[in-house]
């Protein structure tokens, strides 16, 4: 990059976007689920409203993993390396930190997303494989969510105190730190350090978003790891903000900002009764309405909708295109997909057939099996009209539970045989999921409740036209109207109902709208089909995306 390029993203007062997985596109793989193209898609949309932002994640070389699944589903991972001088550039400035007494070098690569309507983003990626350091602490930013507790420490002090000290280094100045999620929180210790221990100002420039709506998933340290770790931390700041037991992350960053938010309505009152005597607000999760809006849909919106980019709002006027227009768009991406599920998984899908999607994690609560519950419930339904289903979604490495899930979905495959064709892509990534989101006809998604924080593959569906059939949870409390949108699976989360009773309406539920609605309105009333489907892009699509929810940072948290 030359010095002119460098000093043009320099330019003035900078919001800092912290987050440990940025997913940007497939060809830079430093992410692994919803967090990272979240983060990801909150960059693209600050490029487009030319928002002054600059993101700090880790590089990740080592990726997460390429999935390979056998014939019977069973899991391996094999390492996906890539070569980040190919896409970024690494930058001459050099920060210090000090790991088990040892001194680490940190650098940063830079990465610019220029938005196609003129605004940009930097992207720095945190950088510890030099040979100043030893091997074991050029592995730091290897491995995504690799390793153990101690290297995830490591990495989280890499990606807290380094990325603070990485910004001044390289000139940035920054008025806002946001923190999403806790993985970055030791930002806010290197802060105090950095003004003097003042609390005040510190929680002035910290902005919080928590995403995670169960104990379990926040991030704890013991300080006797931490002392072995960071023998420069200062235990009793640590303690003081982070909790006496064990440092919790979480907790660190609650109490050194000054705004704190979930990502969803529902996911804002469970984080509050989780963390009492805080005040967390709410700003609804969006996707980047161009870059998960299908090629054939882009097409259709330019046409009838000029400016839907910069304001996706005007996809409430969906209305304007012509049923034949919509119908003719899906049909063609729908095409594609099927396509490449056919040549990719040696399937035999039909692009004539009712589709239904389904691509996540591969973690237990988000029960990728709940719609084989009753497989000759299924049998019959697809007797009365045929359909199928497509499956993708890695599980983590040390996750034996998702892993046997997908083992599960190949042998209940096997099982339906021709009665009910079903398909797992494998190696779910970005370019996979933008063709799932835009060719399946429903978007299915069963969590366990109330573990969704909010989910946001519904919310690039609906883009495309397609409905949503989920359990209320996360951000689909607010997205869903009954035959309008998409359909419910289950009791409202205002029913307070035992474990047993909530599953058999959730079974009910799925069986009896897939057979006695769903299918039936896809194959034999197609108008309704069609308003359905344009109801999903103008109620759904035109508020869930994330120009809307930048705008709600701006003026809620960083003015």
């Amino acid at each position: 990059m030359q010095t002119n390029e460098l000093q043009g993203v320099l330019k003035g007062q900078k919001i800092a976007y912290f987050s440990m997985e940025i997913g940007l596109t497939s060809q830079i793989p430093t992410y692994a689920g919803g967090l990272g193209t979240l983060a990801g898609d909150a960059i693209r949309s600050s490029a487009d409203l030319n928002l002054p932002l600059v993101a700090v994640t880790l590089i990740s070389k080592r990726n997460y993993f390429k999935q390979k699944l056998d014939v019977n589903g069973r899991q391996t991972e094999q390492p996906n390396d890539w070569e980040p001088e190919r896409l970024l550039t690494l930058l001459p400035n050099e920060v210090t930190m000090y790991i088990e007494e040892r001194a680490v070098k940190v650098r940063a690569w830079l990465y610019v997303y220029q938005s196609a309507i003129g605004g940009a983003v930097p992207v720095l990626f945190l950088d510890t494989d030099f040979d100043a350091n030893t091997p074991q602490d050029r592995e730091i930013s290897f491995y995504l969510y690799g390793g153990d507790e101690r290297y995830r420490l490591k990495q989280e002090a890499v990606l807290g105190f380094g990325g603070v000290r990485m910004l001044d280094a390289v000139g940035f100045h920054v008025r806002k730190y946001h923190m999403n999620e806790g993985h970055s929180s030791f930002l806010a210790v290197e802060l105090m350090h950095k003004h003097n221990l003042d609390e005040a100002k510190v929680k002035e420039l910290c902005i919080f978003t928590t995403h995670t709506p169960v104990e379990a998933g926040h991030d704890r340290f013991s300080y006797d790891l931490i002392r072995d770790v960071l023998q420069a931390a200062d235990l009793s700041l640590l303690k003081k903000y982070g909790g006496d037991e064990r440092l919790n992350m979480t907790r660190l960053a609650l109490n050194l900002s000054n705004y704190i938010n979930g990502v969803a309505k529902r996911h804002q009152e469970i984080s509050s009764k989780m963390f009492t005597g805080y005040e967390i607000h709410a700003i609804t999760n969006g996707v980047h309405s161009y870059t998960w809006t299908g090629e054939q849909y882009r097409k259709l919106f330019d046409k009838y909708l000029p400016g839907w980019t910069i304001e996706p709002e005007l996809l409430a006027k969906v209305d304007l295109i012509s049923d034949g227009e919509i119908w003719q768009a899906h049909q063609q991406q729908k095409q594609v997909l099927i396509d490449f599920a056919n040549q990719t998984s040696n399937a035999q899908l039909d692009p004539e057939v009712f589709t239904l999607g389904f691509a996540r994690r591969a973690t237990e609560y988000k029960r990728a099996t709940l719609l084989f519950s009753n497989l000759d419930r299924l049998r019959t339904i697809s007797k009365g009209n045929k359909f199928q289903a497509i499956f993708a979604g890695k599980a983590h490495p040390r996750d034996e539970g998702g892993k046997r899930l997908i083992e599960q979905i190949y042998t209940y495959a096997r099982q339906l045989g021709g009665d009910v064709n079903i398909v797992y892509l494998e190696n779910y990534d970005m370019d996979i999921a933008a063709k799932m989101i835009g060719g399946v006809d429903v978007w299915l998604n069963t969590p366990m409740r109330p573990m969704e924080a909010s989910g946001t593959s519904g919310m690039k569906a609906a883009h495309n036209g397609v409905m949503n059939f989920s359990v209320l949870d996360g951000w689909w409390i607010e997205g869903w109207i009954e035959n309008l949108t998409g359909w419910a699976i289950g009791p409202h989360p205002k029913e307070n109902l035992d474990d047993a009773t909530c599953f058999a309406k959730e079974t009910e539920d799925l069986y009896n709208k897939l057979e006695y609605i769903i299918v039936p309105t896809f194959y034999n009333r197609r108008d309704e089909w069609i308003q359905l489907m344009k109801n999903s892009i103008g109620k759904t699509a035109y508020y869930f995306n994330s120009h809307r929810m930048m705008r709600r940072y701006v003026t809620e948290a960083y003015l």
